[in-house]
């Protein structure tokens, strides 16, 4: 089927209490190797790029391969641009063809951030692309992310910044961070509780990789419906590829190796679908 766009499968999930996948691709391979999970699983999913990512290889590509995969798969797959820095990057996402579109203000003053998520949030609309902003600020460092002063979400401020903003999808703020886990991470699930009382669109949570399996369950059960997966993606895909190296050093055909490497990856994306409740719900 063609690529579709990220509403549908996040509404079901947040009215029946499951989440749905969303997993960072930074490469052709990668790609694949996600959607075959989606489909042995019967699983729709959300594949994801960075701005680094972006930057790598470019928009048009990534709308490109993406696209032709989902093309031939029989689950739904949207594109979602992952920590969209700007505006302008933002509308060239939503001009090449991405289908669900994040726009990342958590750094700037809480006025400024609802300012630049509504201003996308109000450009996507007419194009039916959902929007998802964050509030707070999660930790860590992934790709050229970095966030040294993690912040809580506040959930009073959530609430007005849903209203002004018009955004159809919130990522919090409550303990996780990006890139690796140095220990065993201390969420506040409290909080999470009651921003869900006061927020009703879908919450989002990012930095889940590392995070202990349990863990993102209970946040699922209060209230999260898409959980991000990139650094995990990125260490499985590249442990198959040095094991393959390791035990055949003279190998020189990319098409093998990568295939070692795609399938840590399809392994590990079928963990996270089971985590995340979604299988058979495409």
């Amino acid at each position: 089927m063609a690529l579709v766009t990220s509403t549908e499968m996040m509404s079901k999930a947040d009215k029946n209490g499951y989440a749905i996948g969303a997993f960072n691709v930074e490469n052709m391979e990668m790609v694949m190797a996600v959607i075959k999970a989606c489909e042995e699983l019967n699983s729709p999913a959300i594949l994801q790029t960075t701005p680094s990512t972006v930057k790598y290889a470019g928009l048009d590509l990534y709308v490109a391969n993406v696209a032709a995969a989902a093309n031939k798969a029989s689950v739904p797959i949207a594109l979602h641009l992952d920590h969209g820095n700007s505006f302008e990057l933002a509308m060239q996402a939503l001009k090449a063809g991405y289908t669900s579109i994040m726009i990342d203000g958590s750094k700037e003053p809480f006025e400024d951030n609802i300012a630049v998520s509504r201003k996308v949030a109000e450009a996507c609309k007419p194009n039916g692309i959902p929007v998802e902003a964050e509030l707070g600020k999660v930790g860590g460092k992934e790709d050229d992310l970095e966030c040294n002063d993690p912040g809580y979400t506040d959930p009073d401020d959530a609430v007005k910044f849903v209203e002004e903003t018009g955004i159809t999808s919130l990522a919090v703020a409550i303990g996780t961070a990006h890139g690796i886990y140095k220990g065993e991470p201390k969420l506040d699930l409290d909080r999470l509780t009651e921003i869900r009382k006061v927020v009703n669109i879908p919450l989002v949570l990012h930095g889940a990789s590392g995070v202990p399996d349990e863990t993102v369950k209970e946040c699922i059960k209060r209230g999260i419906s898409k959980v991000n997966f990139a650094t995990e993606l990125r260490i499985a895909y590249s442990d198959g590829i040095k094991d393959y190296l390791k035990d055949n050093p003279q190998a020189f055909d990319p098409k093998k190796y990568d295939a070692a490497g795609m399938e840590k990856v399809t392994e590990l994306v079928k963990k996270k679908i089971r985590v995340c409740g979604s299988e058979n719900k495409a």
